[in-house]
């Protein structure tokens, strides 16, 4: 797909979803911080159940960190992964007030020292929280990127790279949630819907399932 067809497959987007956000609840960088983290290999919906208890308990980073890691797992056992991701937001929450005075940094390399928290997470609190121009790849992302020939890459950086590269500097920071949408309620793993793509026009894809199964 070159620039231009990508230009206008992103822009089919945003006329289907012109103010695109986030699925997680937050409040602020902090909160959007640990909601990130805590979302990792589990769906926002199974996060957003947790974080109105964890987040009335600890709002910032000093009373998360108070609260440790013992603390924070019993808000966060039923989502995938608990044990080790209470350890990493205890531990992150310590980070910020000793070295950032209690404060999520803006800055990557920041971000990306802090427990729990790689390229992927760091991207998405820079673009939600701090207005960036990040591209965020998630496995959905991901998908998509190959599959449509947006951005084709053996790894979620090539992907990164690529759809940086072709997508319009104007769309760029809303691009990453178009594309995560996208990714999770149309162009889904195992049957996407392309007869409700905005894009479809625009996209590469061979196998286009271009009517919705018999009875659905």
């Amino acid at each position: 797909m070159n620039a231009a067809q990508a230009a206008a497959f992103l822009r089919a987007l945003a006329a289907a979803n012109p103010a695109p956000e986030t699925e997680l609840h937050y409040r602020d960088p902090f909160t959007l911080l640990v909601a990130v983290v805590l979302s990792a290999q589990t769906t926002d919906a199974a996060v957003n159940k947790c974080t109105p208890a964890l987040f009335d308990a600890a709002p910032d980073a000093s009373s998360m960190a108070a609260l440790g890691a013992e603390g924070i797992a019993p808000y966060i056992r039923r989502i995938g992964l608990w044990q080790a991701k209470a350890r990493n937001v205890a531990a992150l929450a310590q980070q910020l007030v000793e070295k950032h005075g209690g404060q999520v940094p803006a800055d990557r390399a920041a971000l990306e020292a802090l427990p729990g928290v790689g390229r992927k997470t760091a991207n998405v609190v820079l673009n939600v929280a701090f207005g960036e121009n990040a591209m965020a790849v998630d496995t959905h992302i991901f998908r998509l990127g190959n599959r449509t020939g947006l951005a084709p890459g053996k790894t979620p950086r090539e992907v990164e790279d690529g759809l940086v590269r072709k997508c319009p500097p104007d769309l760029l920071r809303d691009a990453h949630h178009w594309l995560i949408l996208h990714g999770r309620y149309i162009c889904k793993a195992r049957m996407p819907e392309c007869w409700r793509c905005p894009a479809v026009a625009h996209c590469n894809y061979r196998d286009k399932v271009l009517a919705p199964p018999v009875g659905r």
